[in-house]
């Protein structure tokens, strides 16, 4: 039963491809697809991922494996997909900033994103948070502000990687107020929220999944996010643009990339699958609990998407002088 489902749905599928003009790649058709991820298992990367390719498997009726590649926030997954098959078979899920961020943040990159990577589609996107900890006790945005003006010394903000949107946003913070807070990197989100808990770091920012929890719980306080509205979920954190700073405003992204020579029509298919998965009423509830907006538009929009991000990032990142390497 299970084979005459597959051959179906297979058979659904070439006469769609066959309608639109195209024909899908062997491989496609009968192998083993992939999706690479460049973060270990067990992160919110990895979560999505082994979720899209769950769902992938049975829209498909063919294995759709993960891949966890993690290292370099996600760069030498990068480097697996420019070295592995362009027929198709493979795609990643990547953060925007391998190509909003890096490309101005690294003077000797290993990969071109123009070139190198062919936009899929967006799967998700997602708000950052500045959060207080156990010192110093303040309540609101306006209360740190106060605080970190009077002691200048003593401000600064912990960041889960430096050369990250969660830095850049926190140099955006400190010119807006004129305290020029040093940025804490840690390996992580977990030292990151573990730091801010313990009073090491005066505040934090993280993506606002990370510090969702431990704010209902009162281990720590989100002060501001950087969403255009403000979450269902935590109706009384306002938003930076409400509090009168609308720079510090934006949503993080991620997306599927796949090589540099794909065939469009392999290109098409990742992206209708996509689309369609990002329908699912389970999968929309599953990465809300996560903290992730479901996506999942066309590759035009996943492009456009990109482009614009690298525009806002590149004068920030450039007038900081920051560089990675």
């Amino acid at each position: 039963m299970h084979s005459q489902i597959r051959r179906t749905l297979l058979q659904a599928l070439l006469a769609s491809a066959a309608a639109l003009g195209f024909a899908l790649p062997a491989q496609a058709q009968d192998g083993t697809q992939r999706i690479l991820v460049g973060f270990p298992a067990g992160g919110s990367f990895d979560a999505i991922s082994r979720l899209l390719a769950d769902r992938y498997s049975k829209i498909w009726g063919q294995s759709v494996i993960v891949e966890n590649r993690p290292g370099a926030g996600g760069r030498i997954a990068v480097d697996v997909l420019r070295s592995g098959p362009n027929d198709g078979s493979v795609v990643m899920l990547g953060p925007d900033a391998l190509a909003s961020l890096y490309p101005f943040t690294y003077g000797k990159l290993s990969y071109d994103p123009q070139a190198d990577l062919v936009p899929v589609g967006t799967v998700s996107e997602f708000a950052f948070a500045l959060a207080s900890g156990a010192k110093p006790d303040v309540k609101s945005l306006d209360e740190f502000v106060a605080w970190a003006k009077a002691n200048p010394q003593q401000a600064n903000y912990g960041v889960p990687a430096r050369g990250s949107p969660h830095h850049f946003y926190g140099i955006i913070l400190g010119d807006q107020i004129g305290v020029p807070m040093p940025d804490v990197p840690f390996q992580g989100s977990a030292p990151l929220i573990t730091a801010l808990m313990g009073g090491h770091v005066s505040s934090g920012i993280d993506v606002l999944s990370s510090m969702k929890e431990m704010h209902k719980g009162g281990k720590l306080r989100v002060l501001a996010i950087t969403a255009p509205q403000r979450d269902p979920e935590l109706p009384e954190v306002p938003t930076f643009a409400e509090l009168g700073y609308p720079e510090i405003s934006g949503m993080g992204f991620n997306g599927l990339y796949a090589p540099k020579g794909t065939p469009e029509a392999a290109v098409e298919r990742w992206n209708a699958g996509l689309r369609e998965i990002m329908k699912m009423p389970d999968v929309r509830q599953r990465m809300g609990d996560m903290g992730f907006i479901p996506v999942g538009q066309s590759t035009a929009e996943f492009a456009e998407r990109s482009r614009k991000s690298a525009e806002r990032w590149e004068p920030v990142i450039k007038a900081s002088g920051f560089k990675a390497d």
